[in-house]
């Protein structure tokens, strides 16, 4: 009898232990059945509303379409420091890196007034020279370069020199680092890149060459300033300030709607909803014939053409 108790006691006491390790390892569930299915449906709601926002800030037009094929619910805002997203007049960023830039030219002209020497200040812009362009108005460039305008080196050169027999002690010149002489524009894509990674062993950047470029033919000191970085940093001018608060109550605006797969862009001054369709992997190029352009050729800059 005494025998069955203990064994009866025995198994109590591994059934009591087996329970007991069964729920150590069961998972938690610390939400609750009804706070778990709470935190889902906001999770679904801020990956369906908020989600595809935060992402379009950060990605480029191309990869935002692309995430739009997908089935992702997508709305881009055209931001970059290159103004040169197509479908947009202009995107926030630009604006506060053109002040960087024309203040780096400012600064160049009162030490460039006090030495005769060639002063080239490179600003940022790979393809599309919107930057460069506006700064070198807006800053006072006698000559500026960008790469929807291939220049000649012996253009740049003369320049200087007329400048030079005008009594004018200084040039400074406007470059983005893009920037591409008519020789090179003409080779193929493969015999470019080419001749890029032989540059790269001299070279900082095209600056530098057309700074050794000019010191050989004129003889005279050239010096040479990037203001690279700074161009995206610092706080934002007054005018992105707005433009981006425009721009993200139009995102807002578009989400409440339920219209994804657009871009918030500004078109003639009001903000539009432009298809990512229509305008992703799209630049938005210098005309040679923008109206900027010519206005800088009839002041007497040089674009080195």
């Amino acid at each position: 009898m005494n025998e069955k108790k203990v064994q009866s006691r025995k198994r109590n006491q591994n059934q009591t232990q087996k329970k007991s390790r069964d729920r150590q390892a069961q998972p938690r569930n610390t939400f609750g059945n009804q706070h778990r299915s709470q935190f889902q449906a906001a999770f679904q709601i801020f990956c369906r509303r908020w989600l595809p926002v935060c992402i379009a800030a950060l990605i480029l037009s191309g990869t935002a379409n692309l995430l739009r094929e997908e089935g992702l619910n997508i709305i881009h805002l055209p931001k970059t420091i290159d103004n040169d997203i197509w479908g947009t007049d202009m995107t926030f960023g630009f604006q506060s890196a053109l002040e960087i830039a024309t203040n780096a030219i400012d600064c160049i002209h009162t030490t460039a007034a006090s030495h005769g020497r060639v002063f080239i200040v490179e600003i940022m812009g790979h393809k599309v020279g919107s930057l460069t362009l506006n700064a070198g108005v807006a800053g006072g460039a006698d000559v500026i370069l960008i790469p929807e305008i291939p220049y000649d080196i012996n253009k740049v050169v003369e320049a200087i020199q007329k400048r030079n027999k005008a009594g004018k002690r200084f040039t400074i010149l406007a470059v983005a680092e893009g920037a591409i002489s008519k020789e090179d524009a003409e080779l193929p894509k493969k015999k470019y890149k080419e001749k890029l990674a032989e540059r790269a062993k001299k070279y900082p950047s095209v600056s530098y060459e057309i700074a050794d470029q000019i010191q050989q033919v004129t003889g005279s000191e050239v010096r040479i300033t990037v203001p690279g970085h700074m161009q995206r940093g610092g706080e934002p001018c007054a005018y992105d300030r707005v433009l981006s608060t425009r721009i993200g109550a139009g995102a807002a605006q578009a989400i409440m709607d339920e219209e994804y797969g657009v871009m918030i862009g500004v078109i003639n001054g009001k903000i539009k909803r432009v298809p990512l369709a229509e305008c992703a992997g799209k630049l938005k190029m210098v005309s040679p014939k923008d109206q900027l352009v010519k206005a800088a050729k009839q002041i007497g800059i040089s674009f080195g053409d």
